[in-house]
């Protein structure tokens, strides 16, 4: 029985090989309601292995997970998950509604009812692309795509939104508005998304969660240098977009 006061996600002493190679070790974390954190760290690090986790789509070597007080495929009815890879055929034509349906997609039937049908219209509405509901998926921009996976990643309703990389290959503009429904939508759930980008995903998220094999979780105001070394194992070069630079010198906007 899950108490008042208990995190909603709660990981304890968790560790996780693959083929022998220790990718987790003796993680703890505890994620509360309204929650909108990232997980970034270095390729390899775990980032994907930890969404995993939590889904109960891998089990873990060592250790408990709990979601709302049970074990992960018992809760995963109130987790929406985008993956980082769409494994959808680009040369089928299924339009921006059957995207979105998939998520309405259960083990007792094999049609979609009148119901499934308004709560998927409900999620194309929030990530704003109701004018694009019979348009094909190929046909949408990297940015537009994006919107209709998280979408479907929405239309069941998901206490819990899990996201992995959902800004690769997409512009800075795409960027911001997709940021800027995540926000919306942490009013009313949970949100963990994996990002490779910490300087810009800072600015919006609550905290940030270090994955690179252990984990730390860190509030966004204290990301420095000093922590981005520890995070990465080693210097980082990172640009500066307030300066330009040429022959006299630097100028400062």
């Amino acid at each position: 029985m899950k108490a008042h006061d208990d995190p909603e996600i709660l990981i304890d002493n968790v560790s996780f090989a693959y083929k022998q190679r220790k990718i987790l070790d003796d993680v703890n974390l505890r994620i509360r309601k309204k929650e909108f954190a990232s997980i970034v760290g270095p390729n390899g690090g775990g980032k994907t292995t930890l969404l995993k986790l939590i889904l109960g789509l891998i089990k873990p070597d060592k250790g408990q997970i709990r979601i709302f007080g049970k074990a992960p495929d018992q809760a995963r009815h109130r987790m929406g998950y985008m993956p980082q890879y769409a494994h959808l055929d680009m040369d089928f034509p299924a339009t921006v509604m059957d995207v979105v349906l998939m998520g309405r997609l259960s083990k007792t039937t094999l049609w979609f009812s009148k119901k499934d049908r308004k709560e998927a219209l409900t999620a194309i509405d929030e990530v704003g692309m109701t004018a694009y509901i019979k348009t094909e998926f190929n046909e949408l921009s990297g940015g537009q795509k994006q919107r209709i996976l998280i979408a479907r990643a929405l239309c069941s309703y998901p206490d819990i939104l899990l996201l992995d990389e959902p800004t690769a290959n997409v512009d800075q503009q795409t960027e911001e508005n997709l940021f800027s429904i995540l926000q919306k939508l942490n009013s009313k759930m949970i949100i963990l998304l994996v990002s490779h980008d910490l300087g810009f995903v800072s600015k919006y998220v609550k905290n940030v969660i270090c994955v690179n094999r252990r984990v730390v979780i860190h509030p966004t105001t204290l990301i420095n240098g000093s922590l981005i070394k520890d995070i990465y194992n080693g210097d980082q070069k990172m640009v500066r977009h307030d300066q330009l630079c040429n022959e006299r010198g630097h100028i400062y906007d």
